[in-house]
């Protein structure tokens, strides 16, 4: 019987004791993982991954993707305000405009650090350093167009519309901040305009249907058709400078993230970001190591 009743102590003890090790091995793993969070679009996927790999390289963190979530920043932000996500980046312009539902402010330095002030005093979310690139809207002409007629800006562009086809997707000829804000502001008088599906607008200028189209100033397709474009000389667009989007309490767990974020301000150009689009979008590169190349490329 004491035989026994020392055998049960004794097992008592060890599983005790074991529970105990597995509670704080997980309490550890747990305490050691965000998550990182991206949009549906290419520029974002490489974006989460060199985030990922810059932490994973240089702290104990692991971290958990959630990329391509639907919906973008609708989805995403509630969720980082809740802390099911901790971190992912974001656009100056968005956060600003549809986030915030605050008015333009044109000047991209001011509405940086207006957007940066308001995400902390409403949300508890910093915003690390801009990345350097701005994905903006923007007008594309094909280039022996601009050649022809020296067009080099939105105004050249407006001065010679009634030369020119303009083609877009339904939506930008609806928006305010699409079409009609633009022939308001720089009186464009386009001798034809016509509805494209948002995947075909390359297809039509490179096919002659259109002479100007409306894009995106990081697409991947901007390498691989001989466009041009245009300066926004009036400042129509807002800007939609890139950065990390942390929570707070992220960082005071660990602030060794705040270092890494930062290492990024001022690294990306737009160049840059377009070729990486470039590398994943045409010649169908894994983001993965589209990302490791751009990070040993830049001293990272």
């Amino acid at each position: 019987v004491k035989k026994r009743i020392l055998i049960m102590m004794v097992l008592t003890i060890v599983i005790t004791l074991l529970g105990c090790s597995l509670n704080e091995q997980s309490e550890t793993g747990a305490d050691q993982t965000i998550v990182i969070a991206g949009k549906p679009m290419t520029e974002q996927y490489i974006l989460v991954e060199i985030l990922t790999q810059l932490i994973e390289s240089k702290t104990d963190i692991t971290v958990q993707q959630q990329q391509g979530i639907g919906g973008g920043t609708s989805n995403i932000h509630p969720a980082i305000v809740k802390g099911e996500i901790d971190l992912y980046p974001e656009y100056t312009g968005t956060g600003w405009l549809f986030v915030l539902k605050e008015p333009l402010i044109q000047d991209p330095q001011k509405l940086y650090e207006a957007v940066k002030a308001d995400y902390v005093k409403e949300f508890e979310i910093t915003w690390s350093g801009l990345y350097g690139f701005n994905d903006t809207f923007g007008l594309e002409i094909k280039q022996e167009i601009a050649d022809e007629y020296g067009i080099k800006t939105y105004s050249d562009l407006a001065a010679n519309s009634k030369n020119l086809r303009f083609g877009a997707e339904y939506d930008f000829y609806e928006r305010e901040d699409g079409y009609p804000g633009l022939e308001s502001v720089y009186g464009f008088d386009f001798n034809e305009r016509l509805e494209l599906d948002i995947g075909l607008k390359y297809e039509a200028i490179s096919s002659d249907k259109v002479d100007v189209i409306n894009v995106f100033s990081t697409d991947a397709q901007l390498i691989k058709h001989d466009l041009l474009v245009l300066e926004d000389d009036q400042l129509f667009f807002p800007s939609y400078f890139a950065a990390s989007l942390i929570r707070n309490e992220t960082l005071e767990t660990f602030p060794e993230l705040e270092g890494i974020l930062e290492s990024l301000t001022n690294k990306i150009s737009n160049d840059q970001m377009t070729h990486m689009n470039y590398l994943v979008e045409i010649e169908k590169k894994d983001p993965k190591d589209v990302a490791a190349e751009f990070i040993k490329e830049s001293g990272l």
